[in-house]
């Protein structure tokens, strides 16, 4: 075995509040997503609104609390219109950034039916690539003001008396990029925006809104571009969008797991810029942060591209459809943790996407669903993540990654007042087993309430062919706990060799 991973926690010392909404996942018109993923009337399991129901469940069981709708890149060329009203007057048009055809059967008053049913909150985003202020401003009173006026009239003639009030939007979408249809410089974006959420924010005076930040850490514009889209949009917004996507495999499972430490310093960078917006201002508001893509890619941008231009124009085709291994769940939970631990200003998140592209629910046309082993943690941290973040001093053995100190264990820890329970996240980057110790300072420990590992002997094993090869297993038998002596209790365990644990432990109050 290598030298013992140690860590110590105190009550006292915490990150901060984790917000309910960082557990948010992402519903785009791309590929499979909608048609056939959430919504396919002729299944056997849909009802009567054509939602399937057996992806409902998985769900509910995964923890989603909210979901970002209707873009991603399809935003920047939907006008919402198209998307209300009969359904047989509904136009086709040609969506540019999936080279696919969009029937609209789908759309605004479809989604947030599903999203009661599913009992997520809903966070839209407006069209700034093709459209501005005007199509906002309109698709703001559809959504949001009580009947009285032209669009709330409208949604109110198409069945929906009561307003939608939700209460998040994301102004565009990855506006840096030069695959985005419409997209601008960061002048021209922070102009616009700002323009777009004062407009909106007097139609609307309780909405929070996103701005646009890199949608990468490897943007050529990234800093420069967050600096000045905030210069210019600071006194109206909320949040600042990050987008993280990491693929990599083939440069080996070490250096792979490591990106989890260029998220945290993307994070932590972006923290600063809006800090340092803040001070030139002089303002007392905070911006915080909406990390509302991320996930594990691997499939190069490149291949993604051919792929949509290889093909003729086709409603719903599949592409993308990317299976995880063990390797891949072990950076993906890794990405939560590090957004957990960022909390104090990480206050939204959307895991991307729900279902068949990058996704934790895979569903078969006309056929079953499962889930990818990357459901898991997800599921398990959404559940049992909530409460105080501690702060974690830690002696962990680790490597060198670009110059940066990489543990082999990544741990956290989650003071879940509700339940009264510490709840540790612990992940191993070694192939090793690793006998662990937390000290655990200032709390009354009553006992283990359970342990939970995920792990397969070959960290390339995927869920494709058996679904449930790798799922979690509870082994509460392979941790101890060593008295209660000076307000110190030990908890000692061994971690298994590339795996991701959940460890909860009882405190009182």
């Amino acid at each position: 075995m290598m030298q013992s991973a140690r860590i110590k926690v105190n009550r006292s010392f915490q990150k901060g509040e984790i917000s309910p909404y960082i557990y948010g996942s992402f519903v785009e018109h791309m590929g499979r997503v909608v048609y056939s993923g959430i919504y396919e009337p002729d299944h056997p399991c849909s009802d009567e609104d054509g939602f399937r129901g057996d992806v409902l469940e998985k769900i509910k069981g995964m923890g989603v609390t909210c979901v970002r709708y209707p873009g991603g890149n399809f935003v920047s060329t939907y006008d919402w219109r198209d998307g209300v009203g009969p359904k047989e007057n509904r136009p086709r048009k040609r969506t540019l950034a999936w080279k696919s055809i969009e029937t609209n059967e789908f759309g605004t008053d479809e989604f947030m039916k599903w999203a009661g049913k599913a009992g997520v909150m809903p966070v839209f985003a407006v069209n700034l690539g093709t459209k501005g202020i005007e199509n906002a401003l309109s698709f703001l009173e559809y959504c949001n003001l009580p009947a009285g006026t032209f669009y709330s009239d409208m949604r109110a003639g198409n069945g929906h008396a009561a307003p939608y009030e939700i209460p998040v939007w994301c102004l565009g979408n990855e506006m840096d990029g030069d695959w985005q249809i419409g997209h601008k410089t960061a002048e021209e974006y922070g102009k616009l925006a700002a323009q777009t959420a004062h407009a909106m924010k007097a139609l609307d005076a309780d909405l929070q809104l996103v701005v646009c930040g890199s949608s990468s850490a490897s943007m050529a514009s990234y800093t420069d571009w967050e600096r000045i889209v905030l210069e210019e949009a600071y006194d109206y917004v909320d949040y600042i969008a990050l987008h993280q996507y990491f693929g990599g495999q083939e440069a080996g499972t070490a250096a792979f797991l490591a990106q989890a430490a260029d998220f945290d310093r993307y994070i932590h960078t972006v923290e600063g810029i809006c800090d340092t917006v803040r001070s030139k201002k002089r303002s007392r508001k905070q911006i915080n942060i909406s990390i509302d893509e991320w996930g594990v890619w691997e499939i190069r941008g490149t291949e993604v591209e051919k792929d949509v231009n290889s093909r003729d124009w086709e409603i719903a085709p599949a592409f993308s459809e990317q299976i995880y291994t063990m390797e891949d769940t072990l950076l993906f939970a890794s990405m939560l943790m590090t957004m957990l631990r960022h909390c104090d200003r990480v206050k939204f998140a959307c895991q991307s996407l729900l279902t068949n592209i990058s996704a934790c629910i895979m569903t078969e046309k006309g056929g079953g669903c499962w889930v990818q082993p990357i459901y898991y943690p997800f599921a398990l941290m959404s559940e049992f993540g909530r409460g105080s973040v501690l702060e974690c001093v830690e002696d962990i053995a680790g490597y060198d990654y670009h110059g940066m100190r990489i543990p082999y264990i990544d741990a956290l820890c989650v003071h879940n007042t509700e339940k009264n329970e510490l709840v540790f996240f612990i992940l191993s980057r070694n192939g090793e087993d690793i006998p662990f110790e937390a000290e655990l300072q200032d709390f009354h420990v009553t006992g283990i309430e359970d342990a939970v590992v995920l792990q397969a002997e070959d960290i390339k094993t995927t869920n494709a062919a058996d679904h449930e090869v790798i799922a979690p297993r509870s082994m509460p038998e392979r941790f101890s706990l060593d008295g209660h002596l000076s307000g110190k209790t030990l908890l000692r365990g061994t971690i298994e060799g590339y795996s991701w644990n959940m460890l909860r432990v009882r405190v009182e109050a």
